[in-house]
């Protein structure tokens, strides 16, 4: 059985002690056995001053997040899904200015074999009174990414993602083993719905979830709620990492559940279109 290993963590206003942090955490990961990696949206740098947080966003070519992830994981021989960065767009003349929130796909030899960009932007009033506008400063994907690794083919989503079901009916069609989302949820947000919403797509889809999180408080203020999943195809929940510390957890997937459970219960080839 391939094993997978989450990083939770609590991603700071610094990217070069950020990117410590998963270096490090690839290694353990290795030496506990995982063959792939998962890290959180995010995972390079959360700061919600943005002049501050801008002078750290930077093109791919030019993040140090990124090629110190890209070098571990050659290093490392294991491949890492990593969770998002912050990123500029290449200076081609194309957007509007506004960043991607933009999660990669890293080959054992450090190569990128996937981009996705996350599609739907947390524009929200919590009743809390925290507001947030993410699409004030990013800019919205518009593609469904799929990828063959070590665990099979997976479905990339992005935190709010997870509450569109249509992205999970298309990752489910394409027949994603695993679908990753990662995210820095809030507590509020969290408590109310990140487990019913990560096994009802871990259900829809008939696939394994993977998901890391944020947790806990950050150096620019915000809170996080933690709690990186894994949930099999049948919605049971394998690793549950709680809300309170960053850390390394590991899982591993039984490849013969995903047919047993479509088996079973064979949703996906029962799917029909429904008439508009």
């Amino acid at each position: 059985m391939p094993r997978a290993a989450l990083f939770q963590m609590t991603t700071g206003i610094d990217p070069d002690v950020n990117a410590a942090a998963i270096v490090s955490a690839l290694a353990e990961a290795k030496a506990g056995g995982a063959v792939m990696v998962f890290t959180p949206e995010m995972s390079g740098l959360l700061d919600r001053k943005r002049e501050r947080a801008a002078v750290n966003i930077v093109t791919e070519g030019e993040d140090r997040v990124l090629a110190a992830v890209r070098e571990a994981a050659a290093r490392q021989g294991v491949w890492v899904h990593l969770g998002s960065l912050a990123v500029r767009p290449g200076n081609d003349g194309q957007g509007d200015g506004r960043y991607a929130n933009r999660a990669f796909v890293i080959d054992a030899s450090g190569g990128i074999r996937a981009r996705y960009d996350k599609m739907h932007m947390f524009d929200v009033d919590l009743a809390t009174g925290e507001s947030w506008r993410e699409s004030n400063a990013y800019a919205p994907g518009d593609k469904v990414v799929t990828v063959e690794t070590p665990l099979g083919r997976l479905g990339l989503a992005i935190c709010y993602d997870v509450r569109f079901p249509a992205l999970f009916e298309a990752l489910g069609r394409a027949r994603c083993d695993v679908i990753a989302a990662p995210a820095a949820f809030t507590v509020p947000t969290g408590r109310a719905h990140w487990h019913l919403m990560q096994r009802a797509r871990a259900v829809e889809a008939s696939a394994f979830m993977l998901s890391a999180a944020q947790v806990g408080h950050h150096e620019d203020g915000r809170e996080t709620y933690g709690h990186s999943l894994a949930i099999d195809p049948w919605g049971e929940v394998l690793l549950d990492m709680g809300g309170e510390m960053a850390g390394l957890g590991f899982v591993d997937l039984y490849p013969g559940r995903i047919a047993e459970v479509r088996a079973q219960l064979p949703s996906l080839a029962n799917r029909r279109e429904i008439a508009k």
